[in-house]
């Protein structure tokens, strides 16, 4: 299924010292929210994939400040140039202050980071420093399987089993030992399991991601999450776990559910439950970025790409509530098109007018 891509500091306040407890992430990554971290943010307010080359506001500065990181004292790193952000810079310095301030419910959230197709090595590396200044965890997308996509909007990824072999290695080896959760090649199991990707390609498929998860597990400070699509896609979720161990399940951390798509975070928690029930008692992370208000109605072949009327989900946390969701995230970084669909541009494209609307209609 088509469409996927791969914030600065304003106004502090003062924050809690008290570290919070109680999720599996935080347990995993002592200190993940250090006690004194200082100044916070203060918030003004199927699937589609690519690692398409991003398309950067022109008038923004180059080098924004690190972000803290938001009030919720999410653990994760905000990333102080992303689209959004620089759009919020943008149009600061055309006099749109009230759209600026809107946007900043996304661009002061921290974002999934997806790892270029060609060297992934300076993105992560500038992550990793941003991340480690903060005392951050990153969140990051491998997104380069062979044979990405099935051909479609999101078509791509490494020629062969020698250059994804390659690439995930200067991945991991860009993260280091920094803390990182990792969402391992969204839609690549799933499109096994529906039929999308060739026979002929799955052994292949199964024999990479489960060598990534290795690769990846040997950081010590590394989680993974295999990508299992959605409750829309895989109506019968017991139809996915084989192929997750297959994947390598059994030594990653857990899964991934509503990757860049709409589903509601009930629905995922029901669906992962399930899995996670078959799978040993896995856990699992859910993508929240654009599901505020749920899938559109109607085809549910047109309803993934660029939806009207959507908004963002719950802000990225760790605290989820349940204890089988290790954090909810956003994976989809919001605003980034799922394909030349209802006037978007290109799958991961920046598009600055959707990013809005799903800012605007944001409860959160």
């Amino acid at each position: 299924m088509p469409g996927r891509r791969h914030p600065a500091a304003r106004s502090p306040r003062p924050r809690p010292t008290a570290p919070r407890t109680g999720s599996p992430l935080r347990t995993a990554f002592p200190g993940a929210v250090p006690a004194a971290l200082g100044l916070a943010l203060l918030l003004a307010a199927a699937p589609a994939c690519s690692p398409a080359p991003q398309v950067r506001p022109e008038s923004a500065p180059p080098n924004r400040p690190a972000a803290v990181g938001p009030v919720d004292e999410s653990p994760f790193w905000v990333d102080p140039q992303s689209d959004a952000a620089r759009q919020v810079d943008a149009w600061e310095a055309q006099g749109r202050n009230s759209d600026a301030q809107v946007l900043r419910r996304i661009s002061d959230r921290p974002m999934a980071l997806w790892g270029p197709a060609g060297d992934p090595g300076p993105e992560i590396r500038r992550a990793r420093a941003g991340a480690g200044a903060a005392g951050r965890t990153m969140v990051l997308t491998a997104y380069n399987i062979p044979y990405r996509d099935c051909g479609r909007h999101s078509a791509g990824g490494a020629r062969d089993a020698a250059a994804y072999r390659a690439w995930i290695g200067a991945f991991a080896d860009n993260i280091a030992d920094h803390k990182a959760v990792v969402i391992l090649e969204p839609d690549a199991i799933a499109h096994v399991v529906d039929g999308c990707t060739r026979a002929d390609h799955h052994d292949e498929r199964f024999r990479l991601l489960s060598e990534a998860v290795d690769r990846l597990k040997r950081n010590k400070n590394t989680k993974v999450y295999l990508d299992a699509g959605n409750p829309a896609w895989i109506p019968d979720p017991a139809k996915l776990v084989g192929p997750l161990y297959r994947a390598g399940l059994e030594r990653a951390d857990g899964f991934a559910l509503n990757v860049s798509n709409f589903q509601p975070s009930e629905a995922g928690r029901a669906y992962g439950a399930k899995i996670s029930k078959a799978a040993k008692g896995k856990h699992f992370v859910i993508d929240t970025s654009r599901n505020g208000d749920g899938p559109l109605g109607g085809d549910r072949g047109q309803a993934w790409c660029n939806p009207p009327g959507r908004s963002l989900g719950a802000p990225p946390t760790d605290r989820t509530g349940d204890p089988l969701v290790d954090a909810y995230l956003w994976i989809k970084r919001p605003g980034e098109s799922d394909g030349p669909c209802r006037g978007g541009p290109a799958a991961g494209r920046w598009w600055p007018d959707y990013a809005l609307g799903l800012a605007r209609r944001s409860k959160g």
